[in-house]
């Protein structure tokens, strides 16, 4: 994933601040853990340079650069926006970019106390994102299809993570799931990667959603799967009951979807353990308190 022919160091970035912003150059910057396609620098309090170091990432960037700042100004929670964008250039040969800063701690270093408030935010939130999507609005590859075309990735993250104790059910969730009718209303706004690192959190409750760059228009279930994904126990009914707007098929897609991603979590965070390329460590303990969430609560 990791282009390691372009080494991304502090001094890079200031030399590229200095050269093409040149009015933040004498801001603090500090180098940010985490990040998947790209390397992250906080910019002074306001501010974070988004260096991208693998092969998509310069595409998702360019993406994000073009739809956030038409999905910000009607969304209810605090979300990056760019502010200026870096060029290509002999000293780095991607675009990158310059993004306000979303303040908070990523969820998966932290916990929510209070639930039925985030849960009632995190409704908020998406009944605001989830309108219908303009005809040029970007299509996902890799998800936002019905989960009954999803079975491989499924599959492959059920045999290498399921203990056995659970086997039947997380199986029974998921072929709920795919027997589920398909989503039958336009292609609407979706975040596509809400998972705990990708919310943070400010006073025990969600205070802002980061990492757009998988956002697409599709079908809204991929999103709703947060409902057990990131809310803590007991609050799933209460923010579908906010959300008001998910049939009960919506659900099923969204439960089955929400035990994908729990498997997924559960999967980094074992490959971190190992010290696998991509690994989170601290993910593995979120997944299996997701799909614990799952199980748990399967019929709201």
């Amino acid at each position: 994933m990791t282009d390691s022919e372009i080494e991304i160091t502090a001094d890079l970035v200031h030399e590229l601040l200095q050269e093409q912003h040149p009015d933040l150059a004498g801001l603090a910057m500090r180098e940010v853990a985490g990040g998947w396609g790209n390397q992250m620098w906080r910019l002074g309090d306001e501010l974070a340079v988004r260096m991208p170091r693998s092969e998509g990432a310069p595409n998702l960037l360019r993406k994000e650069c073009r739809w956030l700042p038409v999905l910000a100004p009607r969304l209810p929670l605090p979300v990056p926006n760019p502010v200026r964008i870096g060029e290509p250039s002999a000293r780095f040969p991607k675009p990158w970019t310059i993004m306000t800063w979303v303040h908070g701690e990523p969820l998966d270093h932290t916990s929510i106390s209070r639930g039925d408030h985030a849960a009632d935010t995190l409704a908020g939130f998406l009944k605001a994102l989830h309108v219908e999507a303009p005809e040029d609005a970007p299509i996902s590859e890799d998800r936002g299809e019905h989960p009954k075309k999803c079975t491989d990735g499924f599959d492959h993250f059920f045999h290498a993570v399921v203990p056995d104790d659970l086997a039947d059910g997380v199986r029974a969730v998921w072929d709920d799931a795919v027997a589920a009718p398909e989503w039958e209303g336009p292609p609407v706004w979706v975040h596509g990667d809400l998972h705990p690192a990708n919310v943070v959190v400010t006073d025990g409750t969600l205070s802002g959603v980061i990492d757009f760059d998988a956002v697409f228009a599709g079908d809204p279930a991929w999103d709703l799967a947060a409902a057990w994904v990131i809310l803590p126990a007991g609050t799933a009914a209460r923010f579908f009951d906010a959300y008001a707007r998910a049939d009960e098929a919506t659900i099923r897609r969204a439960r089955g979807l929400a035990a994908l991603k729990s498997l997924f979590l559960m999967l980094m965070g074992q490959n971190g353990d190992r010290g696998l390329p991509g690994g989170k460590p601290e993910w593995g303990p979120a997944g299996r308190a997701a799909l614990d969430r799952v199980l748990r609560h399967a019929l709201l």
